[in-house]
């Protein structure tokens, strides 16, 4: 499977087409950060998103793993997760789309027709300069307790909206991952 990106998973044995555009997997983001779904909430909502066909009940769990193994790109993540948040995808969006924009050497990555979640996430990761890559580098060593440089003290002073990350249990977060939940059972 060398340089092929996956249009299916494979389920309990089976291959299930799965939606792969970069949009379908970003529209996920909010949900998984609400904390009034459990985990078998967003599983399912997941599911109902990546699978293109239904899933019998029997292949959940294996649906499941194998959804979270393609949003994290083909890796069940190894290493422990970081205790402090430090990207957001709903609010970065703003300094996202136009660094991968740039990394792709396209206008709007938005305005294309379609782009795989893993082209996507591959663009993300070659990110190395620039407002996205700063600020992710200073929600990293905020989180680590490292010492902050002057100009990094001063940068965060004056971004503070673009740095910290602010809990979303806002009325308006819950109200669009409810829409958003409702759309999926009621298609």
């Amino acid at each position: 499977m060398i340089g092929k990106l996956p249009k299916e998973l494979a389920v309990c044995g089976k291959n299930l087409p799965i939606n792969t555009d970069f949009r379908q997997i970003l529209a996920l983001f909010p949900m998984f950060a609400d904390p009034k779904l459990t985990d078998t909430e967003k599983a399912f909502v997941c599911c109902r998103r990546i699978y293109r066909c239904k899933i019998d009940a029997s292949a959940f769990a294996d649906a499941t793993i194998q959804a979270y193994r393609f949003i994290d790109g083909g890796e069940i993540p190894k290493s422990e997760p970081e205790k402090a948040k430090i990207i957001d995808w709903e609010k970065d969006e703003k300094i996202i789309i136009p660094a991968i924009s740039k990394t792709l050497g396209v206008i709007d990555v938005r305005e294309l027709p379609y782009l795989h979640w893993w082209t996507f996430l591959g663009a993300f990761g070659e990110i190395g300069e620039g407002i996205l890559a700063t600020v992710l580098n200073l929600r990293r060593k905020r989180a680590a307790g490292e010492k902050l440089d002057k100009w990094e003290e001063k940068y965060v002073r004056r971004n503070r909206d673009l740095i910290i990350i602010e809990s979303r249990e806002d009325e308006e977060a819950l109200a669009e991952t409810e829409a958003f939940i409702k759309e999926l059972f009621h298609e």
